[in-house]
């Protein structure tokens, strides 16, 4: 049996475009890109991913991989997987902004721990509301989702040299203004009592100047506080499933996918 040269880099660009495609998104976006979620299961996952969805692609381009074209081919690859992973990840990443908002207006800004997914310090409230987040999106099968979206976007979006385009990429960064419009839309109710109940002390501070304020303002704020996120859960998971709906939405219009 006698392979050629242009038979291997049929092979070749058949399974590692594709993969690396798959591989930039499932880096990117939330869940899979966790530091707990172990490396050997991403590569499996990757590998496993690839395998499945390879043989149901339209034709590859005939280009070698190692020349100049092919290098292009892969950096599109790369752009298609990290925009998709990027918008999913600024929906997690309205909550995190809304727990900080929340966090600080109630007083525990200084209450902090590792983010397992960035590796960075945020606010136990933030840590809270990303926690509900994942079961969510584990709940509304975002994960299979994403994988079924990226699988189609090979049809609608092919191998090429062209794909993400100057514009498409402007019209990432401003889709980010919906991480703050979503963080404020969280944080507004409770961060609006919040200054009401900061206001009313102040009123009987000014009232009464020989009360100590700040040692029974602190515990109110916090009972407070902690009493209004109970009662505003329902409003945060109504915004976070709008989010992830127009999050899905935008992506399926870049990627000129059709449900």
């Amino acid at each position: 049996m006698i392979f050629n040269e242009a038979q291997l880099n049929t092979w070749l660009g058949a399974y590692l475009w594709p993969m690396v495609r798959i591989s930039a998104m499932l880096l990117m976006m939330p869940l899979f890109s966790s530091r707990q979620v172990p490396a050997r299961f991403r590569l499996i996952l990757m590998v496993l991913v690839t395998l499945l969805v390879a043989p149901t692609l339209p034709p590859q381009p005939q280009a070698d991989v190692l020349s100049h074209t092919g290098f292009i081919i892969m950096l599109q690859q790369i752009l298609i997987g990290v925009m998709m992973g990027f918008i999913l990840q600024m929906v997690f990443g309205a909550l995190v902004f809304g727990g900080q908002v929340i966090a600080y207006s109630m007083g525990l800004g200084f209450a902090s721990m590792v983010d397992p997914t960035n590796g960075v310090q945020v606010p136990v409230v933030a840590q809270f509301y990303l926690i509900l987040a994942t079961l969510l999106f584990l709940i509304f099968n975002g994960h299979l989702l994403s994988i079924e979206l990226i699988a189609d976007s090979f049809s609608t979006m092919p191998v090429a040299v062209d794909g993400i385009t100057r514009n498409s990429m402007l019209d990432v960064v401003a889709w980010g203004s919906r991480l703050f419009t979503g963080g404020l839309l969280i944080a507004l109710p409770i961060v609006g009592a919040m200054l009401m109940a900061n206001m009313g002390m102040g009123v009987v501070m000014r009232a009464a100047p020989q009360l100590n304020i700040f040692s029974i303002g602190f515990p109110i704020t916090m009972l407070l506080g902690f009493s209004l996120i109970w009662v505003t859960l329902p409003n945060v998971f109504s915004v976070f499933n709008e989010l992830l709906d127009e999050a899905f939405q935008y992506l399926m219009l870049t990627l000129r996918v059709t449900r």
